[in-house]
C-alpha cells in the first residue's frame, strides 16, 4: 500500500511540475499584434506609502507608448508621502494625462478596494487597468493589454510576474516563489479553463464590471483578485494572460515580511479552495522526497532536485532570463521548507495584518475588522479632491 501511495505521489508531483513549466512557457511565448490605435485605457494606481523604488516603478507608467491612456493615482491620506513623489513625476512628464486624487475611501474593509473605489468614478475611459505600486512595466505594456482585449474581447486580461531588484534574503525568497510556485499556479489552471487572476495587473471594462455588481462585490474580502476573476469567469467571460511578464520589485523585503506575505496567501488558499490547499505538498518535490526515496533510494535526491530546478530555475529562466540565476539555484530547497512551515500554520491562523490594520479572516476570505481609528486629512464626509490634473 505504501508503495502505491508513493508511486501516486511521485507521479502527481512530476506531472504538476512539468505541466506547470509548460503552461508558463506557453502563456509567456504567445504573440499579440500591437494595434496602432487600441482602445483608450485609464490606469488606476492606488498608493499607500512609499514602497521600495516606487518612483522608478511609477516612472515606467509615464513612459508607456499607448496613444490614448491616462494615469489616475489615489491616496486616502493627504499626508501620504507617495503624494509628493507622484506630483514630482507628473511635473516631469507634462505630456501624460494624469490626475492625483486624495479621497476618504468608501468604507470598504479591503484597503486596496477602498482606495480603488475612490478612483474608479474618476476614470475617463471604459477600459480600466488596475495596477499595483510595486509593478515595473515595459513601454508596450498598456498597449499590449488593450490590443489583446480588442482582438479577443475577454472579460479580463492579466499578466505573470517575475521578482526583481531583490537585495535581501526575504526578497530573494519572494522572487523564487513568484517564478516557480506562483507562476505555474496561475498559468496552468487558466490554460485548463479554471481562470485565476493576479490582482497586481487586471484590465477590464468598467461598464461590464458594473453589470456584474461593481467593486462592491470585492469590498469586504481579502482575496479581491480571486473574487474579481471568478466574477467574470462565472458570468461566462474569459480571463486571458498576456505574454508580457511584469517585474514585481521585491527589494528591501525582510524575511519576516516575506513569511508573513506567504502565510497570508496560504490562509487565503485554505479558505477559498480547502481541498486544493490541503494537497499543496504534492507540488513540492522536497516534501515528497521521503516517498520518492521508498521507490528510488538515493536516486530520489536526483529526482527531487531535477524537479525543483525545472519548477524554480526553469520558471526563472522562462520569465526573466538568466539574471542572477544563482538565487533560485541556491534558495529553491529553502523556499520549499519555508512553504511547508507556512502550510502547517495557515489553517490554525484566524487573523491577518495588512497595511497597518488587523483583520479576522472568515470563510471565503471575508474580512472582520476592529473599529477604524479616526483619520486626519480627508474624512468620510469630506469627499474627494483632485490635487493635480490635466
Amino acid at each position: 500500500m505504501l508503495v502505491l501511495v508513493a508511486w501516486l505521489a511521485v507521479l502527481v508531483t512530476t506531472l504538476w511540475t512539468l505541466a506547470g513549466l509548460a503552461a508558463v512557457w506557453i502563456v509567456s511565448r504567445r504573440r499579440v499584434l500591437l494595434h496602432a490605435q487600441p482602445s483608450p485605457v485609464s490606469v488606476l494606481k492606488p498608493l499607500s506609502g512609499v514602497d521600495a523604488e516606487l518612483e522608478q516603478n511609477l516612472a515606467t507608467f509615464f513612459a508607456q507608448d499607448h496613444p490614448a491612456f491616462e494615469l489616475v493615482f489615489g491616496v486616502v491620506d493627504a499626508r501620504d508621502p507617495a503624494l509628493a513623489l507622484v506630483q514630482r513625476l507628473a511635473h516631469q512628464h507634462p505630456h501624460v494625462p494624469c490626475r492625483i486624487i486624495v479621497h476618504a475611501g468608501q468604507g470598504a474593509l479591503n484597503p486596496k478596494i477602498d482606495n480603488l473605489s475612490g478612483l474608479l468614478p474618476s476614470a475617463r475611459h471604459d477600459l480600466v487597468l488596475l495596477s499595483d505600486s510595486n509593478v515595473r512595466a515595459p513601454r508596450h505594456y498598456v498597449r499590449e493589454l488593450a490590443s489583446l482585449y480588442d482582438q479577443e474581447r475577454p472579460g479580463l486580461v492579466t499578466n505573470l510576474f517575475v521578482g526583481g531588484r531583490e537585495n535581501s534574503f526575504g526578497g530573494a525568497l519572494d522572487s523564487v516563489a513568484l517564478a516557480g510556485f506562483c507562476a505555474a499556479g496561475v498559468a496552468l489552471p487558466t490554460l485548463l479553463g479554471d481562470a485565476l487572476l493576479i490582482g497586481k495587473s487586471a484590465l477590464f471594462s468598467r461598464s461590464e464590471l458594473d453589470t456584474l455588481g461593481g467593486l462592491g462585490r470585492l469590498s469586504d474580502v481579502l482575496a479581491e483578485d480571486f473574487v474579481l476573476g471568478k466574477t467574470f469567469a462565472h458570468a461566462g467571460r474569459a480571463v486571458r494572460v498576456a505574454p508580457t511578464v511584469l517585474t514585481n520589485v521585491t527589494r528591501g523585503a525582510t524575511l519576516r515580511a516575506a513569511l508573513a506575505r506567504q502565510l497570508r496567501w496560504s490562509m487565503l488558499r485554505f479558505r477559498l479552495r480547502p481541498l486544493a490547499a490541503l494537497l499543496e505538498p504534492l507540488t513540492s518535490p522536497l516534501v515528497m522526497l521521503p516517498l520518492a526515496w521508498q521507490l528510488f533510494g538515493p536516486w530520489a535526491l536526483a529526482w527531487g532536485y531535477l524537479l525543483l530546478a525545472l519548477r524554480d530555475i526553469g520558471g526563472w529562466l522562462v520569465l526573466g532570463g538568466p539574471r542572477r540565476l544563482w538565487i533560485p539555484f541556491a534558495l529553491s530547497p529553502l523556499r520549499d521548507l519555508f512553504a511547508l512551515g507556512v502550510w502547517c500554520v495557515a489553517p490554525l491562523k484566524h487573523h491577518v495584518s495588512w497595511r497597518g490594520r488587523r483583520f479576522r479572516l472568515g470563510a471565503g476570505t471575508l474580512l472582520y475588522s476592529e473599529p477604524r481609528r479616526a483619520r486626519s486629512g480627508p474624512t468620510a464626509g469630506s469627499g474627494a479632491h483632485v490635487v493635480g490634473a490635466r
